[in-house]
């Protein structure tokens, strides 16, 4: 049996006794000025159990990468690679200096483009696999736009071939959305075989219509100049990245901070609900499809106008699918997607670099690069329950340090807890 005072210390840490679910009379019978401080404790937690979260899911996707390059080592030393050169290579491919640190970033741009455009889509409920054709769509509009479009200022030409991009990936996932809603064909099925048929297309057109006149590789004239996008400290890195990073600010934006942003979510957590709200679900689909295939087209269009200067075959090898890896693992939130676009772009600049140092194989970076994405797989559907045990053991051991400090004779818990305890009676 407990004595008073041990459950009346185990209550003023509780919820309750944070400021949570105090009765209003308690607050408003204590004298001092009661309710400002029970309110001031419940926003207190609220916030402390807010950045809570933050460090334990932060920590869980450290702990992937980490546990991701411990098997990367393992596999490296059963094909006979020392694990701590091989790491020591990619880290200096990757951000070993500036040079190194604006090719991870040229790497991360088009993985950018692809993660948000199934970021975009997945918190409508949507999984538009088709980013990889809708790159390629919005990458040949552009292109024609650049090539049959002459005679203009650099101010006004590459905004129209950006625009032309977004519109070409617009229209193609917006052929996967229309489908889904006149037709309740399913989206995932759609977008992949549309990505073969923008694949085709792009292949047929660069060796037929837009081939380079003279030529005989299969791609297109080169871009004017007023197309091109420009270059950033005299590397290969273009302002496609400093694009990519602003659309997700905007995203953020639009998804947090919208009532578009709300619809968008709602749809995505419950579509039958949301028809009872009065929110219009086949509308949001449609619309969230397009802008998901324009912010893959405008990807598509700034890889050739940034890096390429030219449409080719196959240009693509594989960014679009790989988007899917940097949603995953940048948690399906617009900012997170930076990060991990980054982070697979230093994998794949440290990779090349590993290869042509040592000519171990850029495969060895695909397990560590799977691994991480299993294991940000298990964080999220798994191992819910650990970071909420997690969390609320921290914020018990906070909430008995933040009483401590304060003391036992905290007029707002003991008004409050009096009252409780009457009531108890």
């Amino acid at each position: 049996m407990k004595s008073f005072a041990e459950r009346k210390q185990e209550w003023i840490c509780s919820d309750a006794g944070w400021g949570r679910n105090i009765p209003y009379s308690a607050a408003r019978d204590n004298e001092g000025g009661g309710l400002d401080q029970v309110s001031e404790t419940g926003h207190k937690k609220e916030a402390m159990e807010k950045w809570l979260k933050i460090i334990v899911e932060v920590g869980f996707y450290a702990g992937a990468v980490i546990v991701a390059l411990l098997a990367g080592g393992l596999v490296m030393l059963i094909a006979g690679v020392s694990p701590f050169e091989a790491y020591r290579l990619i880290w200096d491919g990757a951000v070993g200096d500036m040079n190194s640190l604006r090719e991870t970033l040229v790497k991360a741009t088009p993985l950018l483009f692809a993660g948000l455009c199934y970021t975009f889509a997945y918190r409508c409920g949507l999984f538009n696999i088709g980013a990889e054709g809708q790159i390629y769509i919005g990458a040949l509009t552009g292109t024609i736009a650049a090539l049959y479009i002459p005679g203009l200022p650099a101010y006004a030409h590459l905004p129209l071939c950006i625009a032309a991009g977004a519109v070409g990936g617009a229209l193609w996932s917006g052929i996967a959305g229309a489908l889904k809603i006149g037709r309740g064909a399913s989206e995932i099925i759609n977008t992949i075989m549309l990505n073969y048929m923008a694949i085709y297309l792009v292949s047929y057109m660069v060796t037929g219509p837009l081939k380079e006149q003279g030529g005989s590789l299969p791609q297109s004239a080169r871009l004017p100049d007023t197309a091109l996008l420009g270059k950033l400290f005299d590397s290969r890195l273009h302002y496609g990245f400093i694009l990519a990073v602003v659309i997700a600010v905007v995203l953020y934006f639009i998804l947090n901070r919208t009532v578009w942003g709300y619809e968008i979510r709602s749809v995505g957590f419950n579509k039958q609900a949301t028809k009872v709200m009065g929110i219009p679900v086949n509308r949001n689909v449609l619309l969230v499809m397009m802008v998901s295939g324009a912010i893959a087209g405008v990807g598509g269009y700034a890889e050739i106008a940034g890096v390429q200067n030219r449409l080719f075959q196959n240009f693509s090898p594989g960014f679009g699918y790989d988007g899917i890896a940097v949603a995953l693992v940048g948690g399906a939130h617009p900012l997170g997607n930076i990060g991990s676009a980054i982070l697979f772009g230093g994998l794949r600049s440290g990779a090349n670099a590993m290869q042509r140092l040592t000519g171990t194989s850029t495969s060895l970076v695909y397990v560590i690069q799977a691994t991480i994405i299993i294991l940000v797989v298990c964080n999220r559907y798994w191992f819910g329950g650990v970071k909420r045990k997690l969390i609320e053991a921290w914020m018990t051991k906070l909430g008995k340090a933040s009483l401590s400090r304060r003391g036992d004779g905290s007029a707002t818990a003991q008004a409050a807890f009096s009252l409780k305890k009457g009531e108890g009676n």
